[in-house]
């Protein structure tokens, strides 16, 4: 079990209010060797507008069960050394291939409001899939954290699991 603590104070991402440490949850991840580990996440409360942020390290992404070094080599190696089956594989890809569109547009109006330049491609699933993870500049690990963090820092990442409660 390892606890994930970070040294940076960011504001909520709902209000820029002060994060206070609210306790914390277990939270589980698979390696890319299949090995599953569990890592003990802070759960902070927002000052202002009283909402529950978790502190995720770069290794996560939201809602995915498998660590982020493990999904950058499934969207960008051609055989990839993960420890899953063909058919999670295959959803991880189509997971990315959809979410690299929105994370594009995501970083291009974070960039916008930083008014930093921003490139347009023409198509724009062939200009994510290269702007994100599949150009040569990120063959190197950790970059899909760098990718999901100011998008959920902002306030932009989209959950799009459900949950079904039955009594």
């Amino acid at each position: 079990m390892f606890f994930v603590r970070s040294e940076e104070v960011i504001p909520c991402p709902c209000c820029q209010g002060h994060l206070g440490v609210a306790g914390s949850r277990r939270r589980g991840c698979i390696k890319s060797s299949g090995e599953k580990i569990q890592l003990i996440i802070r759960r902070m409360r927002c000052e202002g507008c009283k909402r529950i942020h978790h502190e995720l390290p770069n290794l996560l992404v939201p809602y995915k069960r498998y660590e982020a070094e493990s999904i950058e080599q499934v969207v960008t190696q051609e055989a990839p050394a993960v420890g899953a089956d063909e058919s999670t594989l295959r959803r991880i890809r189509t997971w990315f291939e959809i979410w690299s569109v929105y994370a594009t547009r995501c970083l291009a109006s974070i960039a916008h409001r930083m008014e930093f330049p921003v490139e347009n491609g023409s198509n724009p699933l062939q200009f994510s899939l290269q702007s994100i993870g599949q150009a040569e500049s990120h063959q190197n690990n950790g970059w899909l954290g760098k990718v999901v963090r100011p998008i959920v820092n902002m306030n932009l990442w989209v959950q799009t699991r459900s949950a079904f409660l039955s009594e």
